[in-house]
């Protein structure tokens, strides 16, 4: 990945909290080494000589978040010190700041990712922390492709802003990330220099949806034409024209809010798989697979994130404490309208605190 060098000066075999030093290490041996200075997880090491490169590891987005503040001020630097060293060694661990509340949030794959993360702060770091209840990683995705024209002016006096703009925005092409852009504007309508303003708008826009503020993974914009003024307009009056201009025509563009679907598996007694079929059907999941091994049943399931908070302890209480489970991210799909409603109805009342 980075073509850097590393000296490797020790090779251990691990055993619980044992090292063995060795000398070799063959085809199929797992050990620890000592000495890196800069790798990270899904690097490969090789020799000069011989050069491999073995299939990067695709990590997945994380799907739920916690809010996090460390319970003394001067934890705050050993705080965000332990959070940079944690998501160096985690891919599927993140850290970053609300710019909207100032909070620092930290986001993994579940409820336990996250229990062990804050664990290991307050063991291995000495931080101890408060922390909010867990939020889902809801996205916010378009539907519909719509055009729209937004037109931008301020006169203040003196030099004003101008932009005008009309765009066609709609969903991207399967399996493409990030903002589609693409220019079909004729004759110098809009200057050059602008229209990477224009892209830059749409970009950072995308950082909060238009129905609850939440992330956009992907969409298409076609620039189809506009206008400038010779003194008002400049790269900032198109920017700006481009991200009012989302604000305006998502809600058009059928946009839906998507919520994380987890692939949920059950093992159980038999005795106990009819009420635990019962409960993933009441939070709204989609039994795929039902299986045998040994005497126990294997139960499989699509269900919402959102609908699985403290699923363990509802599930010991069904199963008397014999059942156990097992949760992985699948994908995105898109919430019912009804529950939508209220995810929206919740983040602009939170908004409004905030403002």
């Amino acid at each position: 990945r980075s073509g850097k060098r590393e000296r490797i000066s020790r090779i251990y075999q691990m055993h619980a909290n044992k090292q063995n030093p060795l000398e070799t290490v063959g085809a199929g041996d797992i050990c620890a080494a000592v000495g890196f200075k800069e790798i990270r997880t899904g690097d490969t090491l090789c020799a000069e000589n011989a050069p491999i490169v073995l299939e990067q590891m695709t990590f997945p987005e994380p799907v739920i978040g916690l809010a996090v503040e460390p319970k003394t001020q001067k934890d705050l630097d050993k705080l965000g010190i332990a959070l940079a060293k944690l998501a160096e060694e985690d891919p599927t661990f993140t850290v970053h700041t609300d710019e909207d509340s100032g909070q620092t949030v930290i986001s993994g794959m579940g409820e336990l990712h996250l229990d062990i993360i804050v664990d290991r702060l307050r063991r291995e770091f000495g931080v101890e922390i408060n922390q909010g209840a867990p939020q889902v990683n809801y996205k916010e995705a378009l539907t519909q492709t719509v055009q729209h024209r937004e037109v931008f002016k301020k006169q203040t006096g003196g030099r004003g802003k101008f932009a005008d703009i009309i765009f066609e925005i709609g969903p991207a092409e399967d399996g493409k990330m990030g903002l589609t852009f693409v220019d079909e504007v004729k004759g110098g309508n809009i200057p050059k220099e602008f229209i990477p303003s224009v892209q830059k708008g749409f970009e950072s826009a995308m950082a909060n949806g238009a129905l609850a503020g939440y992330q956009m993974d992907s969409m298409k914009v076609t620039l189809k034409d506009g206008s400038f003024h010779p003194v008002d307009s400049d790269q900032l009056s198109f920017e700006i024209a481009a991200r009012n201009g989302y604000r305006a025509a998502a809600p058009k563009a059928g946009s839906v809010i998507m919520e994380p679907i987890m692939n949920v598996e059950v093992v159980t007694p038999e005795e106990n798989m009819g009420d635990i079929i019962g409960d993933l059907n009441k939070r709204r999941g989609q039994i795929t697979g039902m299986e045998s091994k040994g005497t126990a049943r294997v139960v499989k399931a699509k269900v919402p994130l959102s609908e699985m908070f403290g699923y363990v302890t509802v599930l010991r209480t069904i199963s008397s404490g014999r059942a156990t489970s097992s949760m992985e991210f699948s994908h995105f799909e898109e919430v019912p309208a009804n529950l939508a409603k209220e995810i929206i109805e919740k983040a602009s009342g939170k908004r409004k605190d905030i403002e």
